[in-house]
């Protein structure tokens, strides 16, 4: 509180949790999302009860205010021993970094970084290109503001020649000519202001870094009141940072008093910025539109087979073989391999089926890395060459692990492919958070290399892209020198795929693929180690996020055609457009209370990148009379508060085809998902020329509510708890 009054700053509320008896973080991100007094909201965070509850509060919050995060107990969790890479490499702290950036918020380390990520975010709106313009009276200061800005990824503006033009008019010859723009230490108050001036109307110069020494020549006092009148116009676009202490106590204030955050050191400033770039860059997560994926239907029944026989027989890690069947289920496409018992002959006949060269591996329940005790044999060209392979072999592992039981060999066919990048995909189960997937760069120095992003799922493409730029991997399957780019989309499917495979089968604890190998013409899983668990760790249930609930989608007779009605996804944006481009602009002013020729690109993102566990849009698909793709007909969509007592309904048909029952279809199926739900009351706040609606809702047992008929609209309401399991008459 003290801090925030010395930077004129202030608090709507400031509240402590204690011992989250009953009210948690969820309650206190879902209270002050919808407080109008508060911009931002800052969280110190030791632990969370209900990973969902926040992360569905937490995602409904940033989407309205900045949301900063500062987490502490962050190492005392430490790496623990798991059978697969994976399970070492996925540590909570690193997934709770995966929950913040998902959720759209923006983590800190200190609680100085939160206070000044707060000044930012209070302050600062420029850079949304995300680079910086920086302009100081020191080469020494503009330098150390550089190489933060290097360290930290931002790249510095080029001058355009317009503005280079201008700046040249205003400054002495030996100025920098570049940025920084280094206006001279001699530089009397003119030159500030004129420098500024040209910054500030170009608007392709973005956010402006104002850095200043002092200096003998001119007080720093007169210099900021100078170019106050300046900068206020556009102080969300500048930053400040005036060096010293008490030689610049009146111009920080003559600063901040113009609007404008300021820091105490270059490094800060540039810090500041970086954390705002961060944190856009996690906002745009929240809307990009992802491509569907090429993953086909998974046979999850195969892959549901494999792994109760496994169980069945008392096993835990599944052989390389099974664990191949399981991904082979979910369109990830593996190397042809053969599971063999321990023999040479057994091995050589394999070899000879596959065909030459082979590779040969040891099979066991109890060697996970195979490895790290001689378990591997490559390039194998011929008969002899894989029976001295399994003869050595066998001998070593005796000889090293006596008591590791030997199940066999397995022998795949020699991969072709000397471009491809050795990656690592996996997924582990966090105490937490649930299910986590694991992307990196892969091979048998994965723990040394420790390149690696962590997801949490569901992933669509994407969020897969996402996770594989951020690691340093990414840099290689760009391309370089002769090896052109890695096909980026097959290895977001596979992220997709393990997502997918998570959601469906509950019994998987590990999973790693490595190396999955990848390059121009696709990917190839080479090797591959699942282990499972009788006691169900994984499952859609157990997502921190609630997965698209497919389940839901049903197909229903409407005139003698066949409608689907199913959740909306994400890849719906476009068939969502062309939806809304077929209504008539009257049937839009009433479902939206406003008259509107298109929906913006920001709120189109967020009618189809819902959260299924507070609410639900079902679409009508109806495939043309002529062939081709199904077009969204009409959208039906409940929001349910975070009590999930009562939920706003809201119901759009596309205009040449109302009156024809689609209405009640979609009315039909929110009632019953909402009744399921466990939602106590479902409203509508429908105008009151809308009579249209109002027939529909009186039809389906909605009543007014008394007291609104000085109002333009009229709030319509059904009790769900007294008629739980009551059937619904739905009009033809």
């Amino acid at each position: 509180m003290d801090w925030a009054r010395s930077r004129r700053l202030g608090f709507s509320h400031l509240v402590s949790l204690g011992e989250h008896a009953d009210v948690d973080f969820g309650d206190l991100l879902d209270y002050l999302a919808s407080d109008p007094q508060t911009r931002s909201i800052l969280l110190y965070i030791e632990s969370i009860e209900s990973p969902r509850k926040f992360m569905s509060a937490a995602r409904a919050a940033a989407r309205n205010k900045p949301v900063v995060v500062v987490k502490a107990g962050r190492a005392g969790n430490g790496i623990h021993a798991a059978a697969s890479h994976t399970g070492a490499l996925a540590g909570s702290d690193v997934v709770f970094d995966a929950a913040i950036r998902r959720a759209g918020m923006l983590r800190v380390d200190t609680l100085q970084e939160l206070f000044t990520a707060a000044e930012t975010l209070a302050r600062f709106r420029g850079g949304h290109d995300g680079t910086l313009t920086i302009v100081t009276n020191g080469g020494g200061a503009g330098v150390m503001a550089a190489d933060a800005a290097s360290l930290a990824g931002i790249p510095l503006r080029e001058l355009g020649p317009e503005l280079l033009s201008r700046l040249d008019a205003g400054l002495p010859a030996t100025w920098s000519h570049a940025n920084p723009i280094d206006i001279i230490g001699d530089a009397p108050v003119q030159r500030y202001t004129d420098t500024l001036r040209a910054l500030l109307a170009d608007r392709d110069t973005g956010a402006v870094l104002f850095l200043h020494a002092p200096t003998a020549i001119v007080r720093s006092d007169d210099i900021a009141r100078a170019c106050a009148p300046i900068v206020r116009p556009d102080a969300d676009r500048v930053m400040a940072c005036w060096l010293g202490d008490a030689a610049v106590t009146d111009a920080r204030r003559i600063f901040e008093e113009a609007g404008v955050a300021d820091y105490a050191t270059p490094e800060e400033a540039v810090h500041a910025f970086a954390s705002v770039v961060t944190y856009r860059r996690n906002q745009a997560l929240l809307t990009e539109a992802p491509t569907a994926s090429e993953n086909g239907p998974p046979a999850v029944d195969a892959a549901r087979t494999v792994i109760a026989r496994a169980l069945d027989a008392g096993r835990e890690m599944l052989d390389e073989s099974e664990a191949k069947a399981v991904l082979v289920a979910y369109g990830i496409p593996v190397v042809k391999t053969l599971a063999v018992d321990a023999s040479a002959d057994a091995a050589e006949d394999a070899a000879r089926t596959l065909g030459y060269p082979v590779a040969l591996k040891i099979r066991s329940r109890d060697i996970s890395h195979k490895s790290d005790v001689g378990g591997v044999a490559l390039d194998l060209c011929d008969g002899a060459a894989v029976r001295d392979a399994t003869d050595s072999m066998l001998s070593r592992i005796r000889g090293s692990r006596p008591q590791a039981r030997i199940d066999g060999f397995t022998v795949q066919a020699m991969g072709k492919r000397p471009l491809a990048q050795e990656l690592i995909v996996g997924a582990s189960i966090d105490p937490l958070f649930g299910p986590v997937i694991l992307f990196g760069q892969g091979g048998t120095a994965v723990e040394v290399l420790a390149d690696r992003a962590v997801a949490l799922p569901p992933l669509n493409r994407v969020l897969a892209h996402e996770a594989i730029g951020r690691t340093r991997v990414a840099k290689l399957l760009a391309g370089y020198r002769d090896h052109p780019p890695a096909k980026l989309d097959a290895i977001a499917d596979v992220l997709v795929a393990v997502s997918q495979m998570l959601a469906d089968l509950p019994q998987i604890a590990e999973l790693d693929i490595n190396p999955l190998w990848a390059d121009a013409d696709g990917v190839l899983a080479l090797d591959a180690r699942l282990r499972v668990s009788r006691t169900p760790c994984a499952g859609a249930q157990r997502f921190a996020i609630a997965p698209y609930p497919a389940e839901l989608a049903e197909t229903v007779a409407w005139r003698g055609r066949e409608l689907l009605l199913r959740p909306i996804r994400p890849e719906d944006e476009a068939r969502h457009r062309a939806f809304f481009e077929q209504v008539e602009p009257r049937d839009l002013r009433l479902r939206f209370f406003s008259s509107r020729r298109e929906l913006p690109r920001s709120e189109l993102a967020r009618l189809v990148q819902i959260d299924y566990a507070r609410e639900m849009a079902f679409i009508a698909l109806l495939a043309p009379a002529r062939g081709g793709a199904p077009e969204t007909v009409g959208v039906v969509r409940v929001v349910c508060d975070p009590d999930n007592v009562e939920a706003e309904l809201a119901i759009l048909v596309r205009s040449d085809l109302k009156h024809q029952g689609l209405g009640h279809l979609l009315l039909d199926k929110a009632i019953r998902h909402l009744r399921g739900h466990g939602t106590q009351r479902v409203v509508a706040d429908v105008l009151h020329e809308n009579a249209a609606m109002r027939e529909l809702a009186r039809s389906h047992g909605f009543t007014a509510e008394p007291g609104q008929d000085s109002t333009a609209s009229m709030r319509l309401v059904r009790e769900l708890a007294a008629d739980r399991g009551a059937p619904i008459t739905v009009h033809p």
